[in-house]
């Protein structure tokens, strides 16, 4: 049978990868039985609703693994027990994953706060801060304005032009910084004000104020001789993280939860949440079956919105084995296997999804993870395949980072949380890597 090519658009961008899910979202899937019984509702929203005090709380794991969508429930939980929720995405407009510093993210809080809050609270404490120090920033926003001349929602747009040129204009983001730098404390001490306002006037059935940053797990590690950007944020700023007087989640790099500062990390924040990857195989490498169908079910309720009617494995793909050898492939991690599911379809002219479409998927996304790969790490990954233990090590923490290292968990018999690593399945079909594995036969 012969489909329209409306529907093969229409099931290409079903399985758009970097929309996450809306909370009530019919494609979600709960996948906590198979992500070691990880639940964000439990383990921060819980935390929000019993702490007489305000919460400074930081969420992980792999890029791309489902945490935009996992905070995206956590927000509606929260909003449905009456805490009114600021949830932002801080690299979309504000800051630069690969140069972001402390700086830019109290910036882009304070942005996104104004634009969320503005009709319940005046912004008049942080627009006379602003206003007090334009001489020093008005060239730096690039506008020749004088800030008393204009009225509130313009001056406003003045600070949202300011905060945008961190992102946008990578000679002055520098220098925005050295000027703001030496008044974060009493920028944080007005945008607490400013705060304190909100609270007061919360819309009616809200109680409490919270703000998710979402995507700083998403900052690329830099160093500056012994120190890196991710101390400067997490650790160094710590404070001024914690300072501003409402509750607060901040994503981490999954990476620096793997450094000899871990511990710092629970001291200051508490226990750190880690969305692990959908496990689809044991640690012995035989298939899941239970995290192998909850892989599937992911791409069934996407199909099932298109096409109802069709059959996954009969008339969407072409066989079974073709649907399981995909899923696999994506080493449970959601983003993969959204990305191989589009391509599969983006090579296909009719259904159903042939397995030669799939093949040439896998094996175009083989070789971008092969380029991830230094020539000295394929003697790690082969040793992380072996032990499924990975070492205290920048060399791994890097490997972690760019996803070519899998973090998988579930309970043992004994209801106890266990931990491990694999390599992810597109790199195991690599020669150097196949190489790697027998040196150490």
């Amino acid at each position: 049978m012969v489909y329209s090519s409306d529907l093969l658009s229409k099931l290409y961008n079903a399985f758009n990868p970097f929309e996450p899910l809306p909370a009530g979202d019919p494609k979600y899937v709960d996948c906590q039985d198979v992500r070691g019984d990880t639940n964000i509702l439990q383990e921060l929203g819980n935390r929000m609703l019993l702490a007489n005090n305000n919460t400074y709380q930081l969420y992980s794991g792999h890029r791309g693994g489902g945490k935009s969508t996992e905070l995206r429930r956590l927000k509606s939980y929260l909003e449905n027990r009456q805490f009114y929720v600021v949830y932002f995405e801080a690299d979309e407009e504000d800051i630069d994953s690969e140069d972001a510093q402390y700086t830019d993210i109290l910036l882009a809080c304070t942005r996104r706060l104004l634009k969320d809050l503005k009709e319940i609270a005046s912004p008049r404490p942080i627009l006379d801060w602003l206003k007090s120090r334009w001489e020093d920033l008005k060239d730096l926003a690039q506008t020749p304005i004088e800030f008393e001349s204009l009225g509130v929602e313009a001056q406003l747009s003045q600070f949202a032009k300011l905060t945008a040129n961190l992102r946008a204009v990578p000679e002055l983001r520098q220098k925005i910084r050295q000027k703001i730098n030496p008044h974060t404390v009493t920028l944080i001490q007005v945008l607490n004000e400013f705060l304190n306002d909100a609270k007061q006037n919360l819309p009616k059935g809200y109680t409490q104020l919270a703000v998710i940053v979402d995507n700083l797990d998403r900052m690329v590690l830099v160093k500056d001789g012994d120190r890196t950007n991710y101390e400067e944020v997490f650790l160094d700023r710590s404070e001024q993280l914690q300072a501003l007087d409402c509750h607060l989640i901040y994503t981490l790099p999954i990476s620096m939860l793997y450094s000899t500062r871990a511990t710092d990390l629970r001291d200051i924040y508490g226990e750190c949440l880690t969305l692990p990857m959908i496990m689809v195989n044991t640690i012995n490498g035989d298939i899941y079956q239970p995290g192998l169908n909850k892989v599937k079910e992911v791409i069934n309720k996407r199909v099932r919105q298109i096409a109802p009617e069709l059959s996954l494995e009969k008339e969407i793909f072409d066989n079974p084995q073709t649907l399981e050898k995909l899923c696999l492939m994506s080493g449970g991690h959601v983003r993969n296997l959204l990305l191989l599911t589009q391509d599969a379809i983006g090579r296909t002219e009719e259904l159903p999804i042939a397995e030669k479409a799939v093949r040439r998927a896998i094996t175009q996304a083989r070789d971008t993870y092969r380029r991830a790969v230094g020539n000295h790490q394929w003697c790690l990954l082969a040793e992380v395949s072996r032990s499924k233990r990975i070492i205290n090590d920048d060399q791994y923490r890097s490997l972690m980072f760019n996803r070519c290292l899998l973090e998988y968990r579930y309970l043992d018999d004994e209801g106890e949380m266990q931990r491990w690593y694999d390599v992810h399945p597109l790199i195991q079909g690599v020669p150097e890597f196949k190489e790697a594995v027998a040196k150490l036969a």
